[in-house]
């Protein structure tokens, strides 16, 4: 997997205080997981639980492996549950807990299968070099709106109920995620995970720049610069995985 696939990670603050952000990845022979969470609930309830989300979840991946490859999507459902489990004993009775939440936006990709897992509005987007293939659907207000045809997509970003989550993590309770299975990545497809302080400001169509076979680390950065600059002053933090099977 490792020797087939190209990636890039970057993070902004944007125009926050703290950057409540997190992501992690790991890259090996049998598989690749990648995960991009975004904080909600004060600075540092958000950013605990942010990072120990995606912490719990790399620290699970090699015992999950071998079920995933069995059993799929439960699979994926059990390993959540574990990690939010994890989340748990790491807040420790932390008061903070009780409203510290977080999005995720997870891929695993075999040579089977890729598998994508969701919750609030961090999103995943499949791409080819001509098109959008499919993107994950928000757990959110403007999402319900735009499924209603009462909104355009490039309207979700910028709608005044963007941040109102119909569904989030929060380690005191059960995660509820969206867990899809998929056809494995193919030569030249593109994964995209990403915070809403990326998508709101990037329509779909500008997405297909970092689908193109000559695009690399440059063209993501200047796409996030890009995504804080259209925010004029009140930039969410920015974080975005780039994924590439050559």
């Amino acid at each position: 997997m490792l020797a087939e696939l190209e990636f890039y990670q970057l993070t902004s603050i944007g125009n926050r205080e703290v950057n409540q952000d997190c992501m992690a990845h790991r890259v090996c022979n049998e598989y690749a997981l990648f995960v991009v969470a975004d904080g909600l609930g004060g600075h540092h309830g958000g950013e605990k639980a942010s990072q120990y989300f995606c912490r719990c979840l790399i620290a699970l991946a090699d015992k999950y492996r071998s079920s995933i490859q069995s059993r799929g999507v439960p699979a994926v459902q059990d390993w959540i549950v574990e990690a939010v489990a994890g989340m748990r004993e790491l807040f420790a009775g932390d008061p903070v807990a009780l409203n510290a939440h977080t999005t995720c936006a997870v891929l695993y990709l075999d040579a089977e299968q890729a598998i994508t897992a969701h919750c609030g509005d961090s999103r995943i987007y499949r791409l080819n070099a001509e098109r959008v293939l499919w993107r994950t659907k928000d757990h959110s207000l403007p999402q319900q709106l735009f499924d209603e045809g009462k909104i355009s997509e490039w309207e979700m970003g910028v709608h005044p109920d963007q941040h109102k989550l119909t569904r989030s993590i929060n380690a005191l309770y059960p995660p509820v995620v969206d867990i899809v299975s998929c056809p494995p990545i193919t030569s030249g497809e593109t994964f995209i995970l990403c915070s809403d302080g990326f998508w709101e400001f990037v329509k779909e169509p500008e997405l297909l720049q970092l689908s193109q076979p000559a695009s690399a680390k440059p063209e993501l950065q200047k796409m996030a610069k890009m995504a804080v600059l259209r925010a004029q002053g009140k930039s969410d933090n920015v974080t975005v995985q780039w994924v590439r099977k050559r």
